[in-house]
């Protein structure tokens, strides 16, 4: 009986033993030896603390960070990467710290960072995402690797380029439009642009990808975006596995019910497309990006076909970036041209020069043809008695003119074009679909508008060198592997940062942070000195952002609309506060004030 009971209390005892040398081996030998490791390669950073790494240091720098006043400088490194500018400092511009356990190896030195992000899915996959992140994108597109990566980025490459880009300009601008009419009536009063563009971009993302409104993907941007904050408190949080395995937090706990919540509205946007197509309403599931999900579910080749979690997964991984990147992108454009009011100077003064090629005549054709399917599309409504006349508005005036019988009074095809030029040039908003075309025509296709084009390309790349989207890149080493002329280890994490490099005097001199958009006149390659890593806001490589030239064309379009009709000055309240979200965001907002350019009109 008595050897029994040593038994039971011997083997107890030998698990324990077992559990405390795998923990130590797991939190303080491998740590140690991986902090050895690089250090003898000559890889500095700040000393591996048992258990919490460096995430108690990082949480005190970040909060002291976020109370401190800041003056209107666009310095912002030392703000929202307090620690990555400490020690890049201190270290050097690659250098080793700790999250939790987890050894990061920060790289900034831009030859390194294009070495990793041109090689980036085979020798340096991405990172496993933490469990914050993977319920606010779950496996889609940022986060996934492998052949389900391949598969998903082929239906987005679809979805947001060439032909299907262009097919959805329209929808930018009507959304546009409406904004912009919202705005009537604020002229000399305060206007917050985060918060208007965070609704702009939402319909935008909203109606391009997804084919509703906002107000149906209102309940997911609102859950995204309580995701979004719940993964930032928790960035640095120290998490051992066993222990959040028996207790989950309460931030867990809301973020699985919001996750749930997500796929729920998800999956009700997906019955109402199946629906339509077996009730006859629709021969197809759509050919926005929802309709390609859905088409790609429905797949019989099992190569091609994606699982309900995919596919929710997807949308919210776009409904999240396709918001979030280009409102904050818009916001800080708007800062700097409120600021800057030479730059609103040159950018509008391309526009209106662009007036003098109005005789081109492929532009002219393009304007004419734009014209006559909005006229179309009113004598339609006529003809099928959806309307009794052709409007009481200056368009159906102009068209009453066209079908007059008494030619006295008769419009030509010529004459009603120039009408509606002449009636945009004015500034009136009557015709707002001319309008709209107008501004895409001129301000978006380089091969007509050239110059009009590279301003404004050169005012966005040059706020997104400031005030870059992205805080970084996360990738990993799958086995031990060379990086330039280090050696590192397998299962090393790495954190690519952008802040550092497009923030650096040595790669842009020392009117570093300054707005200085002509630094991008001859385009990136010239202006990077033909480094590729020292500017890259959207990635390189084969992961590079599927939206970029998205999110670059709606914010093109939305600034010229904006700068055809106000001058943008920055409101005295405005309180300069630049945070670290999932992208870099004004703590209080961005306050503006308008001034329309027509006020005689």
């Amino acid at each position: 009986m008595s050897a029994l009971m040593e038994l039971v209390t011997l083997v107890p005892c030998c698990f324990f033993f077992i559990a405390l040398i795998k923990f130590l081996y797991d939190y303080l030998w491998i740590p140690l030896r991986i902090q050895h490791m690089l250090n003898s390669q000559g890889i500095k950073g700040p000393p591996y603390r048992f258990i919490h790494g460096n995430n108690k240091e990082i949480a005190k720098m970040r909060q002291e960070a976020s109370i401190k006043p800041m003056a209107l400088t666009h310095d912002i490194f030392p703000k929202v990467q307090p620690q990555i500018y400490s020690w890049i400092n201190k270290y050097g511009r690659n250098y080793l710290c700790w999250n939790g356990v987890r050894a990061e190896l920060v790289i900034s030195e831009p030859e390194l960072v294009r070495e990793i992000l041109k090689n980036s899915e085979k020798t340096f996959p991405k990172r496993k995402p933490t469990i914050y992140l993977s319920k606010l994108l779950g496996n889609g597109l940022v986060t996934v690797e492998g052949e389900k990566w391949a598969k998903q980025r082929k239906l987005a490459n679809y979805a947001f380029h060439g032909e299907s880009l262009k097919n959805m300009t329209p929808a930018v601008i009507a959304s546009v439009e409406t904004m912009l009419e919202k705005w009537k009536g604020q002229e000399g009063k305060e206007i917050e642009v985060f918060h208007e563009f965070r609704l702009l971009t939402s319909e935008v993302i909203s109606r391009t990808a997804f084919g509703s409104s906002y107000l149906e993907g209102e309940k997911v941007f609102a859950m995204l975006n309580k995701l979004s904050m719940i993964m930032s408190r928790n960035l640095y949080n120290t998490r051992i596995p066993l222990i959040n395995k028996l207790w989950k937090p309460a931030d867990m706990l809301e973020s699985e019910e919001l996750a749930k919540e997500i796929q729920y509205c998800v999956m009700k946007m997906v019955k109402k497309r199946e629906d339509k197509v077996v009730n006859g309403e629709a021969d197809s599931f759509g050919n926005d990006f929802l309709g390609l999900l859905v088409n790609a579910y429905h797949d019989s080749d099992k190569n091609n076909k994606l699982s309900m979690e995919d596919l929710v997964d997807e949308c919210k991984t776009f409904y999240f970036a396709g918001q979030d990147t280009v409102n904050a992108l818009l916001a800080w454009t708007v800062l700097l041209l409120a600021i800057h009011g030479d730059w609103q100077d040159k950018a509008r003064r391309e526009l209106w020069k662009s007036g003098d090629m109005l005789e081109s005549e492929e532009l002219s054709k393009g304007i004419q043809d734009c014209v006559m399917k909005i006229v179309k599309k009113r004598e339609d409504k006529v003809v099928n008695g959806e309307a009794g006349r052709f409007g009481n508005d200056f368009l159906g005036l102009l068209v009453n003119a066209y079908h007059d019988s008494d030619e006295n009074n008769r419009l030509s095809t010529e004459d009603l074009v120039d009408e509606c030029k002449t009636f945009y040039f004015a500034g009136q908003d009557t015709v707002n679909s001319l309008l709209a075309w107008i501004v895409f025509l001129l301000a978006i296709h380089g091969d007509w508008q050239e110059k009009a084009r590279r301003e404004m390309t050169m005012i966005i790349y040059e706020t997104l060198r400031l005030y870059g989207p992205s805080n970084g890149m996360m990738r990993r080493t799958e086995s031990d592997v060379q990086l330039g002329k280090l050696i590192l280890p397998a299962n090393l994490d790495l954190l690519v940062i952008h802040a550092a490099p497009h923030h650096d005097p040595q790669l842009w001199g020392d009117d570093v942070h300054l707005f200085k958009p002509e630094r991008f006149a001859e385009g990136i390659a010239k202006a990077t000195n033909y480094n590729a890593g020292a500017f890259c806001p959207f990635g390189l490589g084969p992961r590079n952002c599927v939206g970029m030239n998205f999110a670059t064309t709606e914010t093109k379009i939305v600034l010229s609309m904006i700068l055809q009709r106000y001058t943008i000055s920055l409101s005295p309240t405005y309180v300069h506060s630049p945070i670290p979200y999932i992208t870099v965001q004004p703590q209080h907002g961005i306050q503006v004030i308008l001034e329309s350019l027509y006020n005689d009109a």
